[in-house]
């Protein structure tokens, strides 16, 4: 449980600082920075794979870089450019 926990946790700080570093942080709350740290978690995994998706800082780093091009796509639909 604890594990879960934490999970959501690290998440949420991956998605707000890739929200932040996209300038998407003020349409953002709580719940969807966690949905983004999560969604680019597994999206850095898949881009990125054995070699920067492991654990430790490399993991938080494939995360954080799969969240901002998560946010850089749904920017790309939602308003047609990636600021």
């Amino acid at each position: 449980m604890i594990d879960f926990i934490i999970f959501l946790i690290v998440g949420g700080i991956i998605g707000w600082l890739a929200s932040i570093v996209m300038r998407t942080d003020g349409q953002q709350g709580i719940i969807l920075n966690i949905v983004v740290g999560i969604i680019g978690s597994f999206i850095g995994g898949v881009l990125f794979g054995p070699t920067l998706g492991g654990g430790g800082i490399y993991g938080w780093l494939s995360a954080f870089l799969g969240a901002i091009v998560l946010l850089a796509i749904v920017n790309l639909i939602r308003r047609g450019s990636v600021r």
